[in-house]
């Protein structure tokens, strides 16, 4: 059953991914010609269909719901990252990013508490179970959509984006989004915006997979998954929280987060190499019986759980920060450019994660996730660059 459910996750992830792949390079557009408000809002109420799709599930409705989503998913973060973006300054941007980040966690600890405590000991799920939950999540989402108008518009005149900016936003937006794309400050981050989609799809589908297959973490192992995902949203929150917070007083820049993400992140995959067996993403039905280099604990299971989360904020909070200050006048093509790169790798991540070992995986992240932070160390060198010619010209 685990197995043939991972296989279905795979499958329907491939389609959202894919599709929010191919999306981003529409995105922008979207967002010029409506607005980020309204971009957010219809997206938004895409993602209420899709979860509404849940309450009677069909073959085509699961698969038009899929589609749509992976369309809405694109406009929807290049529509907040642009909000993010003019309606933050140099230096509250930092914060703003952790903030944002922290926030939208919250969503990945109260629904995986809230499944873990509404179906803990059910060895069947009813048709009624599913729907409560469903039919509770798409009010929730319809309100969430609504709230998207409540968000403060920036002084015209205060607002980065001038005349010019504008009409060159109003050029072919996939024309723009692939200039971007090879610009010299995007090529740098795209290296660590590749590493976050890797490391997405391992803490959000892998690691609970292997977690689950344990057997012998005893009869509750399938359990754990939803513990596992409520650490991983503890690690995402306080992570986006403090960095967050702290940011506005930093004196550092981003390096230092980044770099604690990576030992957080190195940490986690040292001990799931010792703590996991080998064969757990692609064990059969039953589980593994398969030895680990330890004897298996449910208490490093869930630290771990809690590192890869609190290492994702830093990567992902100082991704959002630097691409808001480096492309602050031009920030819907960056963040649908952010999410291409993001969204292709985690797509990636998915396809290997049927064939590959744990230890072949977990070897991928770590190259990844040094070459990525190098490459983002090179990026802060130029947004720093960057920033003491602008304090220079306003001398």
């Amino acid at each position: 059953m685990l197995l043939s459910f991972f296989s279905f996750f795979v499958a329907f992830m491939s389609i959202i991914y894919g599709v929010f792949s191919a999306s981003n390079l529409i995105a922008p557009s979207v967002v010029t010609v409506i607005g980020p408000q309204l971009s957010m809002f219809f997206s938004g109420l895409l993602y209420s269909g899709y979860i509404a799709m849940f309450i009677h599930p069909y073959t085509w409705s699961f698969y038009t719901a899929s589609v749509l989503v992976g369309i809405g998913a694109a406009v929807l973060w290049t529509a907040q990252g642009n909000v993010l973006a003019i309606n933050s300054t140099d230096s509250t941007i930092g914060r703003n990013s952790g903030i944002f980040w922290a926030l939208l966690q919250f969503s990945l600890f109260f629904g995986n508490l809230y499944i873990y405590c509404a179906w803990h000991g059910h060895v069947h799920i009813t048709d009624k179970d599913r729907q409560t939950v469903f039919i509770s999540l798409t009010i929730i989402s319809l309100v969430g959509c609504f709230l998207f108008f409540l968000i403060r518009k920036p002084d015209p005149e205060s607002s980065p984006v001038n005349s010019e900016v504008t009409e060159s936003l109003l050029e072919p937006e996939s024309i723009e989004t692939c200039k971007m794309f090879v610009s010299k400050e995007m090529l740098l981050l795209s290296v660590s915006i590749g590493y976050t989609g890797l490391e997405l799809t391992f803490y959000s589908g892998v690691y609970g997979t292997c977690i689950g297959a344990m057997t012998r973490f005893g009869q509750d192992a399938k359990s754990l998954i939803g513990i596992s995902g409520i650490s991983i949203g503890i690690g995402e929150i306080l992570g986006g929280g403090v960095f967050g917070l702290l940011n506005k007083n930093n004196r550092f820049g981003r390096n230092p987060v980044v770099l604690l993400g990576l030992i957080t992140h190195y940490v986690a995959f040292y001990l799931i190499f010792l703590n996991i067996a080998s064969d757990a993403p692609i064990a059969p039905e039953a589980g593994t019986d398969l030895e680990s280099y330890i004897s298996p604990s449910v208490g490093v299971a869930l630290l771990c759980s809690f590192l890869l989360g609190l290492g994702d904020s830093c990567f992902n909070t100082q991704l959002l920060s630097i691409i808001g200050f480096l492309f602050r006048d031009n920030s819907a093509p960056a963040f649908a450019v952010f999410k291409f790169i993001q969204s292709i790798m985690a797509a990636l991540a998915f396809y290997y994660s049927n064939y590959l070992l744990l230890h072949w995986q977990l070897l991928i992240l770590v190259i990844a996730g040094f070459l990525g932070t190098v490459t983002f160390f090179v990026a802060e060198g130029v947004a720093q660059s960057s920033r003491r010619e602008s304090d220079y010209d306003s001398i």
